[in-house]
């Protein structure tokens, strides 16, 4: 934003010195112009006036020379023709004579104004000794041009130097102006940033910045001041929740298994039943502890190796599969791939996900992991060979307790989907060729330059 801010200002700038230095540099120079042929034509009108006298009036050619004279000190070349053109006085130079001066008091004496010439840094001028359409002859001054070109020269030098001025001076204060408008905009993006990473006690600075960036940074320490009143006040449902449900379900399971140790026939099957639902219970209550730790997540990402997650839960599975007559398989091939997720946050969801896959699938059936890469992603699959989802229970399986027809709490694929999309991922369900459910998880690309990898978090099974 800096650099935009910047460059939009000095671009503004740019144009605005260029259409107005260069139009006062021009104005400047067209007047420095006139003013200096107005100098000129002024000196030959003197000549020609002292001139005047001395071929009309025959008087002594003394004060014709004396103008002369001044003229050569001055450094300008003079010379006083008659009517026949020829060259009666004249000073030490002969600039002012020659084909060029001879065509210019042609002109003169034929009562025209001739449009005087610039040659070789010289500026020309002709002015008629006496009246315009009778002539008593004519005076031809020419005088260097290097006095008006030093004097254009300066204008634009000035001119350049007061642009290169103003555009320093707006280089300078856009820069100010940008970082003014943008620091208080970065921090409170980083602010906005770590919030989001689960820092639920960052604020905004609120003392810097325009007026408007103030009051959005207030607003922001607002609303995370109530997020973080909220998820606190979460976190403490769910530790009283954890408390308060657990110890009489513990207290009540102990007294049952007392009861059923000294109850027989078909008071110990009820007994067996009713220790079966306390324990169903237990599952249910922490599976909706462990869905909502998981919908409170704001994991920091960090760089997770896929391949050696999946074979790590792989293993760890495995004697549970072939305890059930399982075959649980990993498809090693393609290179290895690095996912940006929270800290256990793969593990908890294969986990969840072979888990369920365990319980769906029949003995002597099949558990396939496998990954690859998906433009930017990284595709996870989850196949097995069970009986499958319909597309009612797949539209809603992603949802607390979804699908009807699942085995245990019905709240694994809850769990899997929120930590998933909560890291910017994706999971959908599909239909396994041959029959029973693949998982497809999209999980982001680990890129160079992120946080560094940190430790593994909880595991939480449903």
């Amino acid at each position: 934003m800096t650099r935009r801010i910047t460059w939009t200002l000095l671009v503004l700038t740019s144009v605005l010195l260029v259409l107005a230095v260069v139009p006062l540099a021009v104005s400047l120079t067209a007047r420095e112009r006139v003013a200096y042929r107005d100098s000129q034509r002024a000196a030959t009108r003197v000549i020609a006036a002292a001139a005047e006298e001395h071929l009309s009036d025959n008087k002594p050619p003394t004060a014709m020379r004396q103008e002369l004279g001044a003229a050569a000190r001055a450094g300008d070349c003079a010379a006083v023709y008659d009517t026949s053109g020829r060259v009666v006085a004249s000073t030490s130079c002969t600039a002012a004579q020659g084909e060029e001066a001879e065509e210019l008091v042609k002109d003169v004496l034929a009562g025209h104004e001739p449009e005087p010439p610039e040659n070789e840094g010289r500026l020309v001028a002709a002015e008629p000794a006496g009246e315009v359409r009778r002539p008593a002859g004519a005076v031809v001054l020419a005088r260097s041009a290097g006095p008006l070109d030093a004097r254009i020269a300066a204008i634009w030098g000035w001119s350049a130097a007061i642009g290169v001025a103003g555009l320093a001076a707006s280089a300078l204060l856009s820069v100010r102006l940008a970082r003014w408008v943008s620091r208080p905009l970065s921090t409170l993006d980083v602010s906005a940033r770590r919030l989001g990473e689960g820092a639920l006690d960052e604020r905004a600075d609120v003392g810097a910045g325009p007026p408007e960036v103030r009051r959005l940074a207030a607003t922001f320490n607002t609303m995370a001041a109530r997020m973080e009143a909220l998820v606190h006040g979460h976190r403490a449902v769910i530790a009283d929740v954890s408390h308060q449900l657990r110890t009489p379900l513990a207290a009540l399971r102990l007294r049952l298994d007392v009861l059923a140790a000294e109850a027989g026939g078909d008071t110990a099957a009820e007994f067996a039943a009713a220790q079966e639902e306390i324990a169903r219970l237990s599952r249910l209550v922490d599976g909706l502890l462990a869905v909502a730790r998981a919908e409170q997540a704001a994991p920091r990402p960090t760089a997770v190796r896929v391949d050696e997650v999946v074979a790590e839960r792989a293993a760890a599975w495995s004697p549970v599969a072939e305890e059930r007559d399982v075959r649980l398989t990993v498809v090693s091939e393609g290179p290895a791939l690095t996912v940006a997720l929270g800290a256990g946050h793969l593990e908890q969801v294969l986990d969840n996900l072979i888990a369920n896959a365990v319980d769906a699938v029949p003995e002597g059936g099949s558990i396939t992991l496998d990954r690859g890469r998906a433009g930017d992603a990284v595709r996870v699959f989850v196949r097995d060979d069970g009986p499958g989802m319909t597309d009612e229970a797949k539209a809603v399986a992603f949802r607390r307790f979804g699908n009807p027809q699942a085995r245990g709490a019905g709240l694994g694929l809850a769990i899997v989907h929120r930590l998933v999309t909560v890291n910017g991922g994706t999971a959908r369900l599909e239909d396994t060729p041959g029959g029973g459910l693949t998982v497809v998880l999209d999980l982001p690309l680990w890129r160079e330059g992120g946080p560094e990898p940190a430790g593994r978090g909880d595991l939480y099974r449903f």
